[in-house]
C-alpha cells in the first residue's frame, strides 16, 4: 500500500470534499440515509441478535456507500442499490463481516474492563449499609470517570484500526485483519489530520442534533463521503478499480 503522510490542515479537506461528493446528488444521499437509519433502528429492537447483527453488518453497508461515493466522484450515478452493494461484493462480503465481528469482541471486553473498574468500588459502597455520604461518593464518581477515561483510550485505537477498513477490503481486495492493519497505520501516521477532522465532525454532529436529529440526515452521508476522500488522500489520491464480481455497481 502506498501509504502517505499528509498535512495537518487535510482533516478539513476530507470534509469539504465530503460536502461536494453529497451536493452531487443531495436527495439520493438523503433517501439513502433515512432508509439506512430506519433499517438499522428496526433491526436494532430484535432482543439481543439485533444489535449483534447491527454491529457486524455495519462495515458492509459503509461498503456500499463508499462505493456510491466513488461512482459519484468518476461521474456515474448514485443509485439505490448502493445502499446494498456491499451485500453483492462476493468474496469481500466475508471479510467485511470479519471487521465487524472484530469491532464488536473489542468493543465488549473495553466495556467489560470499564465496568469492572466502576463497578467495583459501586458493589462495595453499597455491600457496606451505610448511607451514602460525600465521602463514600467522591471515590464513586471518581472511579466512573476512570472508567470512562480508561474506555476512551481503548476504544480510540480499535477506531483506528476500523475507519479505512472497509474501504481498503472493497477498493483494495485486503483481507480483514491487513484492512485493519493498514488503517491503524494511516491513522496512526496521520494523527494530526485526524484530530482537527474528528473535531470538526463533534462540532458538525452537535449542529446536526439541534433540529430535531434531523440534520444526520445530511450529516452521515457527508461524513461517509469524507471518508472516502481521506482514504483517497491517505492511500496515494486513488480508489482502483475492483473487479466486477457480478455486480454491476462493483464495476
Amino acid at each position: 500500500m502506498n501509504l502517505r503522510t499528509v498535512n495537518a490542515g487535510n482533516g478539513l479537506q476530507w470534509i469539504s470534499r465530503g460536502f461536494e461528493l453529497f451536493a452531487k446528488n443531495p436527495g439520493m444521499w438523503v433517501l439513502l440515509t433515512a432508509l439506512l437509519l430506519v433499517g438499522t433502528i428496526v433491526l436494532a429492537m430484535v432482543p439481543v441478535l439485533g444489535s449483534i447483527a447491527c454491529a457486524v453488518l455495519w462495515p458492509v453497508l459503509v461498503a456500499g456507500l463508499l462505493l456510491g461515493c466513488r461512482a459519484l466522484d468518476s461521474g456515474q450515478t448514485l443509485e439505490l442499490p448502493h445502499l446494498w452493494a456491499g451485500f453483492q461484493s462476493g468474496p469481500r462480503l466475508p471479510q467485511l463481516a470479519l471487521v465487524g465481528v472484530a469491532y464488536l469482541i473489542a468493543t465488549i471486553v473495553i466495556m467489560g474492563i470499564a465496568v469492572a473498574v466502576v463497578g467495583v468500588p459501586v458493589v462495595r459502597a453499597f455491600s457496606s449499609g451505610a448511607p451514602p455520604s460525600m465521602h463514600s461518593v467522591l471515590p464513586l464518581l471518581g472511579s466512573l470517570a476512570l472508567g470512562t477515561l480508561i474506555a476512551l483510550a481503548l476504544l480510540v485505537p480499535v477506531a483506528m484500526a476500523v475507519w479505512f477498513a472497509p474501504a481498503l477490503i472493497v477498493f483494495d481486495n485486503l483481507g480483514a485483519t491487513a484492512a485493519m492493519r493498514q488503517s491503524f497505520a494511516a491513522c496512526l501516521r496521520n494523527i494530526l489530520p485526524f484530530l482537527l477532522y474528528g473535531v470538526i465532525a463533534l462540532v458538525l454532529s452537535i449542529i446536526a442534533a439541534i433540529p430535531f436529529g434531523l440534520g444526520y440526515l445530511v450529516l452521515i452521508p457527508v461524513l461517509t463521503c469524507s471518508l472516502y476522500a481521506g482514504y483517497k488522500d491517505v492511500f496515494a489520491d486513488a480508489a482502483p478499480e475492483p473487479s466486477a464480481v457480478g455486480n454491476p455497481l462493483l464495476r
